[in-house]
């Protein structure tokens, strides 16, 4: 299977590159499942419906999110009737939404698809390390479904890297999100689990984490609240990463990092 993989869009500009790559990406990659974050897609903070709607016609499969997914309040009474738009596994329970979609290809293959967020300098959450065990008491890779791909949303490198080790050999892929830079560690372990503690940010790199940097600047230099936080509009450079995994194991065969477009320097899977 083919797994692509896009990183935190955010703001407008997010959007547009996400819009304007996606088809190129798909064509050149011909990935079987196309799974994007959305957490910053509206404005810098959060999702909307129609944000939603517009990735699905774009030929997204599934919506991870992480701690911004309640920032725009329409999204509360939506996501509990969207099964492919996921908020962290590990809320507490009665929250509204899911972590976890399976995925049915048209050829009959099944991914199965888990968004969770990390703790260390994050809210306080259930544990995502015995959240995610309980769903692999399910799904068995190779036998109940066929990948399973863990977008894992945290701060800290020690911590995303802890989960790909906790998790190696039982998934096909463990991918960071959350600190918009994409990291140089994009390797598959040595159970057979592609990892890579950040895919990074989809959208303006002339700016703070997506944030202009003007802004972002004076809250360090002042020390005090300066103007509300806008998303930088300037050319995006799409950030994300393509797994290939193995017919019959679901493990992962290859990971190899993609950056298309703005500023970073550009770099594609080789077919």
């Amino acid at each position: 299977m083919r797994i692509l993989f896009i990183g935190d869009i955010f703001g407008r500009s997010g959007r547009e590159a996400l819009e304007a790559q996606l088809p190129k990406l798909k064509e050149q990659l011909k990935p079987d499942v196309v799974i994007v974050n959305g957490e910053n897609a509206a404005n810098g903070a959060g999702i909307t419906e129609k944000i939603c709607n517009e990735f699905y016609s774009w030929g997204v499969d599934c919506i991870t999110t992480g701690n911004h997914v309640w920032d725009q309040r329409e999204i509360i009474p939506y996501i509990a009737r969207d099964e492919k738009l996921l908020r962290p596994l590990n809320y507490p329970p009665g929250t509204p939404g899911s972590g976890v979609y399976k995925l049915q290809l048209q050829d009959g293959r099944k991914i199965t698809i888990i968004n969770a967020m990390a703790r260390l300098f994050m809210d306080a959450m259930e544990d995502p390390f015995r959240m995610i065990k309980e769903v692999l008491a399910k799904e068995k890779l190779g036998q109940t479904t066929d990948a399973i791909f863990v977008d894992f949303h945290g701060e800290t490198t020690s911590e995303k890297m802890s989960l790909g080790h906790y998790l190696d050999g039982k998934v096909s892929a463990v991918v960071g999100t959350h600190t918009h830079v994409p990291t140089a560690d994009a390797h598959v372990m040595v159970g057979g689990t592609a990892y890579q503690t950040d895919a990074g940010m989809s959208g303006c790199f002339d700016s703070v984490i997506g944030v202009e940097k003007e802004i972002a600047m004076h809250r360090f230099i002042k020390k005090m609240p300066g103007e509300r936080m806008r998303p930088a509009s300037g050319d995006a450079t799409v950030c994300g990463c393509l797994i290939v995994t193995h017919p019959q194991t679901g493990l992962a065969k290859s990971i190899e990092p993609i950056r298309v477009g703005g500023l970073l320097s550009q770099t594609l899977p080789q077919l």
